[in-house]
């Protein structure tokens, strides 16, 4: 039976009890309509999800507000992340419409198998299993044209009839939005103790808006937020090593808004073409170039996540992230210095209406050269 509302009768059933709000004791009681109504119910499922995920020590939701965010991205690569930390790692993908996670984690085309103890999720190593509506289509371009209760029919299966074995992790991959999905696995993990959702976002206000929603979708279900994410903080040039902001935070970005609505920052992950190109591959990022400044902070998250630093309030996370200086980062820096000298051997030999043209270039050139200087010594 669940927990009685806090402002309920008392002698209260339970809204998931068959005689919530016909009770003698909900005569009167300010919830009785609702109850009775059967939306404060547990789906009957829950209990079966509960029995299904005993074996699962942590469950993490990984949600966006706005698509096209990097959701997916973030999801692998703190999947391989992990699996790569020796853990036992599931990833469940319920993105009905647009499943990735085939492609992200090598198994495209790979299909599911039914045994004596239910689905068998498919295996991209080891330690590594995911399980996707992508393994069922006949073709890849095949289009998912369902309506909510047929979703929310598959991740009802999807929860309850996969043998998932023994995990230390489970991540959850869901769509963008706050749509029937969404709905569907937060009334049937109602039963299971999850850690909570990551929300992945970008810096601009148009996915701000929505991630905001987002975040009180999951205060309304009662979903723990974990933290945000702002995915592609930035670019930095990998020969001259300038930032660049392609995604604006004209509202402060992802950090301003979490110190806003009260939720922890976890920090950011900057632009890397080969981050894009290792979830086009299926293989893991941080194994793959672990001294890239995208690897490291991805590898800072995973840390968080797995209680290192998870308590941290977003008042205590406005200090600039330290990335510690190897040796591979001093010689891309001594190669940028000479990149930039050669740079200005040609503007010197400019006619002098050209080089004030490219005044305020060699200004940033001159400066980016100091800086590397130092970061060289």
């Amino acid at each position: 039976m669940s927990a009685a509302p806090a402002n309920a009768n008392e002698g209260c059933v339970g809204p998931d009890s068959k005689l919530a709000g016909k009770a003698s004791a909900c005569a009167g009681c300010p919830n009785q309509k609702r109850c009775a109504s059967g939306k404060g119910a547990v789906d009957p499922a829950a209990e079966k999800v509960r029995d299904s995920f005993g074996n699962v020590k942590h469950t993490i939701l990984v949600l966006s507000g706005k698509g096209g965010v990097g959701k997916s991205t973030i999801a692998s690569q703190l999947a391989w992340s992990l699996a790569d930390m020796t853990h036992e790692v599931g990833v469940l993908d319920i993105d009905i419409c647009g499943p990735s996670m085939p492609r992200m984690l090598g198994v495209e085309n790979e299909q599911v198998h039914q045994s004596g103890s239910g689905w068998s999720p498919v295996m991209a190593e080891d330690n590594l299993a995911v399980m996707s509506v992508g393994f069922m289509l006949r073709n890849k371009t095949d289009a998912v044209i369902w309506r909510g209760p047929r979703k929310t029919g598959l991740i009802r299966q999807f929860l309850t009839d996969v043998d998932w074995g023994k995990l230390d992790y489970l991540i959850v991959d869901a769509p963008p939005g706050t749509s029937d999905e969404h709905i569907s696995i937060a009334k049937l993990l109602q039963k299971v103790k999850i850690d909570g959702a990551v929300i992945v976002t970008t810096p601009q206000e148009v996915a701000l808006l929505d991630v905001r929603k987002e975040i009180s979708f999951c205060k309304k279900t009662g979903i723990p937020i974990i933290g945000v994410i702002e995915n592609m903080s930035k670019f930095s040039c990998p020969m001259c090593g300038y930032d660049t902001k392609v995604f604006p935070p004209v509202s402060g970005g992802a950090k301003k808004m979490c110190m806003d609505m009260g939720v922890p920052y976890l920090g950011d992950v900057p632009m890397d073409s080969k981050l894009l190109e290792s979830c086009e591959k299926g293989v893991s990022f941080t194994a793959a170039y672990p001294k890239s400044l995208a690897s490291k902070h991805i590898l800072r998250i995973v840390n968080m996540l797995k209680g290192k630093n998870l308590s941290i309030e977003p008042s205590e996370n406005k200090q600039k992230m330290e990335v510690e200086v190897d040796e591979q980062e001093i010689k891309n820096a001594k190669m940028a210095v000479e990149n930039i000298l050669e740079e200005m051997k040609v503007l010197a030999g400019l006619p002098k209406k050209v080089l004030q043209d490219e005044k305020l270039g060699l200004q940033k050139v001159t400066a980016r050269l100091i800086e590397l200087l130092a970061s060289a010594k």
